[in-house]
């Protein structure tokens, strides 16, 4: 940007079907909001200029929930959402091209202990000269923070294994997230966060059907 300043972007990666829970998790409710409306929220929050949303399956119900945050939301469709989230962050990756995004942060709508503070540790560790993976479990995820310099290595991903390849590079740097491990893609996930859990933004939440 001719200011100096980085153009922040974020994508949220909202495409997949859900099939172990049986039915769709963007559209759970945590804290008083949808999970896919909660991290539009915390991609703002945490200074994301321009925001893209990739959707796929139940495109129709997500969309509706999405569409009130337009035109400051960019909603993608993702025709290839059934091959794997690789497509839907190659997807992201060309647009956030397109909009002269400088850093792209990638997200899932599902990992309830991600906040704003955190997406911003993210950024700062980054300099623009590195990427920057969310690390928990003994292992390395999103979110993750990809300077403009990998945009071309993410718009060839494929497949179901997203950009985790990319993140296992030696110059990555790593930035712990506690409770990142934390999702929702099974009945048994739901149950567990069904009673009242910690949540960093409203000091309590219960996730709901």
């Amino acid at each position: 940007m001719t200011d100096g300043r980085r153009h922040l972007g974020a994508v949220i990666l909202a495409a997949g079907a859900s099939t172990r829970l049986g039915q769709p998790k963007q559209l759970l409710q945590f804290g008083g909001e949808t999970l896919v409306e909660r991290m539009v929220r915390i991609a703002h929050e945490a200074g994301a200029q321009t925001v893209f949303a990739v959707l796929g399956a139940n495109y129709q119900p997500i969309f509706r929930v999405l569409q009130p945050y337009q035109p400051e939301l960019r909603v993608l469709l993702n025709q290839r959402w059934a091959e794997g989230m690789g497509t839907s962050i190659a997807l992201a990756a060309a647009a956030a091209e397109r909009h002269n995004v400088d850093d792209l942060l990638v997200l899932t709508c599902d990992q309830v202990a991600v906040t704003p503070g955190h997406l911003r540790e993210l950024v700062a560790a980054s300099h623009r000269e590195h990427v920057v993976a969310s690390t928990y479990s003994s292992r390395r995820g999103v979110p993750a923070l990809f300077p403009e310099f990998s945009f071309h290595a993410l718009q060839h991903l494929s497949g179901d294994r997203g950009a985790r390849d990319l993140l296992q590079h030696d110059d990555v740097l790593q930035l712990p997230l506690p409770g990142g491990e934390i999702d929702i893609d099974t009945p048994g996930d739901l149950a567990q966060l069904s009673v009242e859990a910690p949540s960093p933004q409203r000091g309590g939440a219960t996730i709901k059907p």
